[in-house]
């Protein structure tokens, strides 16, 4: 923009008698106002003495509305026609060197001009005020000479050297001292050449603009955006507390804790917040003091908090509660703080500044995170309040959602275990041992289980299955399965048949669940039968791998089955297989997560199980212990069952058993039989009632049966008797009336034993029914 120049006509009386539109423009005045009138009254003030002698300088007029304006001006000496004085023409324009001095010196930034040098040539008051001395103590000399972190300087002076060498403006960015100001500042320099009127460079000159308060919301920013990746990387409470201090200590704090109220560890619901003192627990702290963080509380330990203390205020009121040094309640704060733990020395000598902030997430305050600062110079301000309480509300979310996990997963695990067996017991016929690991998984507790159930006759069902997915659901839906499958064990079917109902019901439940015909509900499952009469044990699977089985002094192999389709997809079946196994045999069940695993070989991993299961042990326990050990991972993806049976075989000594001829005067003889074999055992107390029983099942063998009959006695764990017949017609209990001659004797048979049933086998059927073995 150019500068406007006026032209002023005053005569010898000094009166004006030209106006220019120059003048009008700077004092407001139109000529129409002006000339004629007297020039002197045009002046702010008196005209200096050296001006009316040089004719040259600055003047200051008055403005129209009132201003004072100042001009440099210009008078030329006007003669008239006969050559005496007649006048002058003065000749004015804005002082521009004098403004630019006034700009300089005046302004809120710091600027200076250095020589080609880096000597300091001009400095105004902004810049001594950075530096804490005054101009006439920086002229002259060199930068270097006038700070203190020389070695932190060095980039400034490279760039001042760079626009001298160069002649290019450039900008500096830096983050440093300030001795004035007694803390770090971020600074934005522009720095510039300056050249004379030949266009020689003679100075470089700069100006700081202090962007702190940019720099540290920008840093702030960045804090943000570190905690959305660093926080919340486990659903572990803990875990994420120590995150949040973390991100703290040292950047935005000396110290950091997180305290938390005991409901929030444990399954209950939030409480009121008291209004007395209010107890908290301190799950994570941190400090910029290595070896000494200056804690009063421990890890883990609880603490009650004074309604003043800025932890209560925070909790009751919702927000975050500042508190500096010299204020009552930061002074009574830290006089308490100091009470409970004298040796906390970077407390005392040098705390100045808390910040409180409360944890709340969806509405529920979870606990209160403080920050300290004792080296930091700058106290915590507003700004930092408003940050502090983003950063809570994000680590809260995340701690909420840790709660929140480990609630849910007590809730599974406490429904899983109440839906598994509990004091599994193998009869005479197997001994037992099992584990069950939920899996570390963020996806939630799994549906595997397992069970041992008792069947007649003194053989063993064993069960281990596993619902797809994980969760609550997936737990419901295992206690569902295992019911199922231990009402359809007590109908005794088959292995092969008993997946083929237990696949029907998995589609019934998947089609109620959803709602459609076609549902999906997946599942596994391998069901197996065990006689310790036969030493055979009878195995089939829906979609489960096969067990392992170890002979005695044998290697260990897994069986070679054919695993039918998983439960739920129905129309296909299932084919059962027998295997004949010497006494103290063992038979590993387990489920795919003990051997599946992403980052696992399958068949590697068959490898490991069939090597551990061949190691000595001292018991089935131990075998189980070391077995997963060996083949486990150290945090499994999915849960795993492991069951773990030692097969043993009821020999002669414990067996008895007669063919029976179709002919009811045999009756008696069986009878009498029955009891001699009785008195060998030593049973002599439970002869009569297993006369009688032995007496009604031949007799309705022989009377609605079909030959071959056989009877047999067991002794198990329970004094078992079995009739065994062609036919494949059941019985059914039924009260007889009174004028009947028969249908009682399955009634008294009912009456006399514990329990009593009949299964369907391959050639017929089998009636048998169990009593109590009398006390040693």
């Amino acid at each position: 923009m150019k500068h406007v120049a006026a032209v002023a006509i005053i005569d010898a009386v000094g009166t004006v008698t030209g106006w220019s539109d120059g003048a009008r423009q700077l004092t407001g005045h139109p000529a129409a106002d002006v000339v004629g009138r007297p020039a002197a009254g045009l002046l702010a003030e008196d005209i200096p003495g050296e001006l009316l002698a040089a004719r040259t300088g600055t003047v200051v007029l008055r403005h129209r509305d009132g201003h004072r304006v100042p001009l440099a001006l210009t008078a030329l000496p006007v003669d008239g026609a006969d050559g005496e004085p007649a006048g002058f023409v003065v000749t004015a324009h804005p002082p521009a060197t004098a403004l630019a001095a006034q700009a300089f010196e005046q302004a809120s930034m710091s600027m200076s001009v250095f020589d080609l040098k880096q000597h300091y040539l001009r400095a105004n008051v902004a810049a001594g005020h950075v530096l804490g001395v005054p101009e006439e103590a920086l002229i002259g000399r060199h930068f270097l000479d006038t700070v203190e972190d020389v070695e932190h300087s060095r980039g400034f002076l490279a760039h001042l050297r760079q626009v001298a060498e160069t002649g290019r403006a450039l900008r500096y960015e830096s983050f440093t001292g300030a001795p004035a100001l007694n803390r770090e500042h971020a600074w934005t320099t522009e720095m510039w050449p300056l050249h004379d009127d030949s266009g020689t460079l003679t100075a470089v000159a700069l100006a700081a603009l202090d962007s702190s308060e940019q720099y540290w919301a920008q840093a702030r920013l960045v804090l943000l955006n570190e905690a959305a990746a660093a926080i919340g990387t486990t659903l572990d409470v803990v875990r994420t507390a120590e995150e949040l201090v973390e991100l703290l200590v040292p950047r935005y704090a000396d110290f950091a804790s997180v305290n938390l109220l005991d409901w929030v560890l444990g399954t209950e619901e939030p409480p009121m917040i008291p209004d007395g003192p209010v107890t908290l627990r301190r799950v994570a702290h941190g400090s910029t003091h290595a070896g000494n963080p200056g804690a009063a509380v421990h890890l883990g330990e609880a603490d009650a908090y004074e309604p003043c203390s800025p932890l209560a205020s925070a909790l009751r009121e919702g927000h975050s509660v500042l508190s500096q040094a010299g204020e009552p309640e930061f002074v009574k704060w830290l006089e308490e703080r100091n009470l409970r733990s004298p040796e906390g020395r970077p407390f005392r000598d040098g705390a100045h500044s808390v910040l409180a902030v409360p944890l709340r997430a969806r509405g529920t305050t979870l606990g209160v995170a403080v920050c300290v600062r004792m080296a930091h110079p700058d106290a915590y301000g507003p700004d930092d309040a408003v940050f502090a309480e983003e950063l809570g509300s994000r680590a809260a979310v995340c701690i909420d959602n840790a709660r929140r996990f480990a609630r849910e997963r007590s809730t599974a695990l406490a429904l899983q275990h109440s839906l598994l067996p509990r004091g599994l017991s193998g009869q005479v016929a197997l001994d037992v041992a099992h584990r069950y690991l939920p899996c570390g998984s963020l996806a939630g507790i799994g549906g595997d289980w397992f069970d041992v159930i008792p069947l007649s006759g003194g053989r063993v069902a064993l069960v281990v299955g596993d619902v797809v997915g994980h969760g609550i659901q997936s737990s419901a839906t295992m206690g569902r399965l295992r019911t199922a499958v231990r009402t359809l064990a007590d109908v005794d079917l088959p292995p092969d048949e008993l997946l083929t109902h237990l696949d029907d019901l998995v589609l019934l439940l998947a089609a109620e669940d959803s709602g459609e015909e076609v549902a999906e509900l997946g599942a596994t499952c391998l069901y197996a039968v065990y006689d310790p009469v036969s030493r055979r044990l009878t195995l089939a699977a829906a979609g489960h791998p096969a067990p392992a089985v170890v002979l005695p002094g044998g290697t260990a192999e897994t069986v070679p089955m054919t695993a039918g389709p998983p439960l739920g997809v129905g129309g296909l079946p299932f084919e059962a297989t027998e295997l004949d196994l010497p006494e103290g045999s063992v038979v590993a069940l387990y489920t795919d997560g003990l051997l599946e695993d992403r980052d696992r070989d399958f068949d590697g991993a068959t490898d490991a199980l069939c090597r551990a299961l061949t190691a000595p042990a001292g018991s089935l326990d131990a075998l189980c212990d070391s077995v997963l050990k060996a083949v486990l991972p150290h945090q499994p993806g999915d849960d795993v069952a492991l069951l773990l049976v030692r097969t043993r075989a009821l020999g002669a000594d414990r067996v008895a058993t007669w063919d029976v001829p179709p002919d009811p005067a045999e009756v008696a003889t069986f009878r009498q039989a029955a009891g001699a074999q009785l008195t060998a055992w030593g049973l002599d107390e439970a002869a009569f009632v297993t006369e009688l029983v032995v007496s009604e099942l031949v007799t309705n063998a022989i009377r609605y049966g079909e030959p071959p009959i056989q009877l047999r006695l067991i002794r198990d764990r329970a004094l078992i008797c079995e009739v065994s017949d062609a036919s494949s017609t059941s019985p059914h209990l039924r009260r007889a009336n009174d004028y009947d001659e028969g249908g009682r004797g399955l009634l008294l048979v009912a009456q006399l034993t514990q329990r009593w049933g009949s299964r369907q086998t391959g050639r017929g059927k089998t009636i048998w029914a169990e009593q109590a073995l009398p006390e040693a």
